[in-house]
């Protein structure tokens, strides 16, 4: 048995959601999030809960029915409250400034890195070296944040780079001295 895929997804107020075939749209405050789901999976609105259920036990319909259910339940927090990822720069001289809605960092390459947000995507620098990923999509805002960090990732002998604020680097200790 799901754990996850058995709960019920509660639909708070203020929240449409709309079941059409195997597309699931949800209607919130902040915006609208669709998805196309799987279609072995049943979804169902029953009152102010959405209930996922799956025809049978093979292997791969159990496995789909949690990630359904996480799925529709991440759309709805995301519609009501948001997705938020928060990154810190590490490092002499590197930073990150803002250039409209452009993302510009400068952290040690010959060239200022120029990230360019996709929609219901948006960026916040505090000071010049917090930055703020936000949006609806967890997925979406995830991918972004990681795009971020690839740009530099922390290297373990003096940790500079770019990384999630909840993050902890291992540190190397370097070359011995004689």
């Amino acid at each position: 048995m799901s754990r996850v895929g058995n709960l019920p997804v509660p639909l708070p107020d203020g929240i449409k959601c709309e079941i059409k075939g195997n597309t699931i749209s949800v209607k919130g405050p902040k915006g609208t999030l669709t998805e196309v789901l799987r279609p072995e999976l049943d979804v169902k609105i029953e009152g102010n809960e959405i209930i996922v259920t799956r025809p049978n036990d093979l292997k791969q319909n159990r496995a789909y029915h949690g990630l359904t259910r996480a799925l529709i339940a991440n759309m709805i927090v995301g519609v009501t409250q948001g997705y938020e990822k928060i990154l810190d720069i590490e490092g002499v001289g590197y930073r990150a400034t803002l250039q409209g809605k452009d993302l510009d960092l400068s952290v040690g390459h010959s060239h200022p890195v120029v990230i360019t947000p996709p929609e219901g995507i948006s960026f916040e620098v505090d000071g010049q070296r917090i930055i703020k990923v936000s949006g609806i999509d967890k997925q979406l805002v995830g991918q972004i944040a990681a795009n971020i960090r690839k740009v530099r990732k922390p290297e373990p002998y003096k940790g500079k780079g770019i990384r999630y604020r909840d993050e902890h680097v291992r540190r190397k200790e370097g070359k011995a001295a004689k």
